[in-house]
């Protein structure tokens, strides 16, 4: 049990308050759906073919006329991560299936796990997003390089990339309670937190927590050297380079650090210098237990390491003073990555506390956040003047472009973060509630009233369903009163006998809410003990929120899905998600009501109860009819040389002992 949330501090607070929440924070069980599915749609998924990029449809497009044609089976968008079937596509599901229409709601879960396949197919890649470890598929922190043990992507997302790589696809997993981590810990009385690079973020710790940013000077001045970013125009050109700056560093017993984003390319990396004949470690997810001593030997005297993410931060490497006197740690960053924070930490592992150190990044035009994010113009550019193969190209431009791009990005997935705040808001305030009663309900509070409330409203409910206040009393329809009453209060059927004193409506609320009342009131004399009763009130209670609201939360993420479609319809998609989201909370406030009373009047109490077997005998051979005692002879037992039994005056064994029994 968690004591009270009044004091957090946040160790690299950036990476746990920004990175991380993008995705919320959720506690999962099994659900009890088959995995066939997502293995017919990997199959489906490697025989469509993708269909080239369609650039943006503008405004003007549209007035001009100028319609797009669509190629192949599938659009992947890498930029957005979204991945759309085309007519072509869709009739290729339509005909795997053999269904008549996909778009039909009966196909809902065919066209969403078609989609999921795709995007495990084309979005999602192996040694980059996740490793394949012990016949599972391990997620790989972007952000830190490091393996998640037990984290597994949401949605479906994680079959379907199990189905890819054809490791045992686990059931689907049901969420149970959800929170993103700005309001997990905007719950907190006060938190506080420490990181190196936090002031690019200030306006976002402002906003959404409620935190000032302040820069403390460091203890020694900074005497690392931090050179020009080196631009080559391909990936092979960009590698190249890297191995011979190495070999150049490692030549004068330079220690250094190769700074990579995915598995993928630290292991390229590796290959190249293996066959240069430098000696190297590795350190990335998939070696991760040797993190430790990995580190420990990075400062020394000629070593080379290259490294994901891992050690890019919080990792302190210490130099030997050969390492010192050779110019200190060199970084060499492989690649831009999405946040300029990332990158600020990997250059932090080199010149602490006034060591000396460099640190340079080499890019090609042909990096993810260039192709993705930078200027098209600026590529047809460099791409015009015809850069010979190897050559080094530097230009402000190119500098201002990629940092330009890093910002687009930061502030793309502030844009997200900001996103899933806004609409997860509308949750919170439902999960205060529900959580308020549940706590109540844990902390062992008597229900009896809240009952008796539920009863009442109940009563109230289908009285006003039923009998309007502007109906004659001659006209009442009895007899759908007791069809939407009776199953869940058991009441004597209403007749017109029974309330022939009843003159208006609220007379006869009153009259059945009495009757209910005294109904309840027998049904607690039944037990034994009354507190036996409390107790059944408080276990019903809980077990019937726990279930509507774990279905709420399907409801409400579904609903969320799919409510960007009302902007098409000039309607605020949040303002219309708060209103449906608390229509269908409404909804389950009134069915926790319903389900709980009608267990409460239809439980029975067992004046006998009899233990049950637990657990049963699976053994195939076994005689369920066998007696559990132990076996009896019916006569005593005859050994060989005693007189046999038959009355021949011969031994048994000559005799009788024989024969084959």
């Amino acid at each position: 049990m968690q004591r009270g949330l009044h004091y957090a501090i946040i160790d690299e607070v950036d990476s746990v308050l920004i990175d991380e929440a993008r995705t919320p924070l959720i506690i999962s069980g099994q659900s009890g759906k088959s995995t066939k599915l997502y293995e017919a749609c990997d199959i489906l998924a490697k025989q469509l073919t993708r269909g080239e990029d369609v650039p943006e449809y503008s405004k003007m497009d549209a007035i001009m006329g100028i319609e797009q044609e669509e190629t192949g089976d599938f659009i992947v968008n890498e930029k957005d991560k979204i991945v759309n079937l085309t007519q072509q596509g869709v009739h290729k599901v339509e005909q795997f299936f053999h269904i008549d229409n996909l778009a039909d709601a009966d196909n809902l879960e065919i066209q969403h796990n078609v989609i999921l396949a795709l995007r495990a197919h084309y979005l999602m890649f192996r040694d980059q997003d996740y490793v394949v470890k012990d016949d599972q598929v391990m997620i790989v922190d972007e952000f830190t390089g490091r393996i998640m043990p037990g984290r597994r992507y949401s949605d479906g997302l994680h079959q379907a990339i199990e189905a890819k790589e054809h490791v045992k696809v686990k059931r689907e997993s049901k969420t149970l309670a959800t929170i993103t981590f700005q309001n997990f810990f905007n719950k907190f009385d006060k938190k506080a937190g420490m990181t190196g690079t936090a002031l690019t973020e200030e306006k976002e710790f402002r906003d959404i927590y409620g935190m000032d940013v302040i820069e403390i000077p460091t203890n020694r001045p900074v005497a690392r050297i931090d050179h020009q970013d080196a631009v080559y125009k391909t990936k092979k050109e960009k590698f190249k380079a890297v191995v011979e700056e190495v070999k150049a560093a490692h030549a004068k017993g330079q220690p250094v650090l190769v700074g990579t984003i995915t598995i993928e390319t630290s292991e390229l990396i590796s290959g190249m210098l293996k066959r240069e004949g430098i000696p190297h470690t590795v350190l990335n997810a998939k070696f991760h237990e040797q993190e430790a001593e990995i580190v420990a030997q990075a400062g020394q005297h000629g070593a080379v390491t290259i490294a994901t993410n891992m050690a890019g931060r919080g990792t302190d490497i210490k130099l030997d003073d050969d390492a010192k006197a050779a110019g200190g740690l060199k970084i060499i960053g492989t690649e831009r990555h999405e946040s300029r924070r990332i990158d600020n930490q990997l250059r932090g592992r080199a010149g602490r506390q006034g060591d000396p150190g460099e640190s340079q990044f080499f890019i090609s035009l042909e990096d993810d956040l260039m192709r993705l994010f930078g200027s098209e113009k600026l590529m047809s550019v460099f791409n015009a003047l015809g850069v010979p193969e190897g050559e080094q190209i530097q230009h402000k431009m190119l500098t201002s472009a990629i940092e330009k791009a890093q910002e687009k990005i930061e502030y793309n997935n502030y844009g997200i973060r900001k996103n899933l705040l806004e609409y997860d808001q509308v949750n919170n305030d439902q999960r205060e509630i529900i959580y308020k009663e549940r706590m109540s309900v844990l902390n062992g509070d008597s229900m009896r009233d809240a009952i008796f409330k539920m009863i009442q409203d109940q009563v109230e409910k289908a009285v006003d369903t039923c009998i309007s206040t502007e109906i004659p009393r001659e006209e009442w329809d009895l007899h759908e009163l007791d069809e939407l009453l009776l199953p869940i209060i058991p009441l004597e059927p209403i007749t017109e006998e029974s309330i022939s004193d009843v003159k208006n409506s609220k007379e006869l609320k009153q009259h059945l809410k009495e009757k209910a009342v005294l109904l309840y009131e027998a049904k607690e004399t039944e037990f034994p003990e009354i507190e036996q009763f409390r107790e059944l009130e408080r276990v019903v209670l809980l077990k019937v929120i726990d279930r509507k609201w774990m279905d709420h939360i399907d409801d409400m993420d579904q609903l969320r899905q799919g409510i960007g479609l009302q902007a098409y319809g000039q309607r605020d998609p949040l303002v219309e998600y708060k209103m449906a989201g608390f229509d269908m909370f409404d909804e389950m406030i009134s069915a926790i009501q319903e389900d709980t009373i009608r267990l409460l009047f239809h439980v029975q109490v067992e004046q006998k109860v009899e233990r049950e077997q637990v657990a049963k005998v699976t053994g195939t051979n076994k005689d369920e009819t066998a007696q559990s005692a132990p076996k009896k002879r019916e006569h005593a037992k005859v050994y060989p040389n005693d007189p046999c039994p038959c009355g021949s005056g011969k031994k048994y064994k000559q005799c009788c002992g024989r024969k084959p029994v």
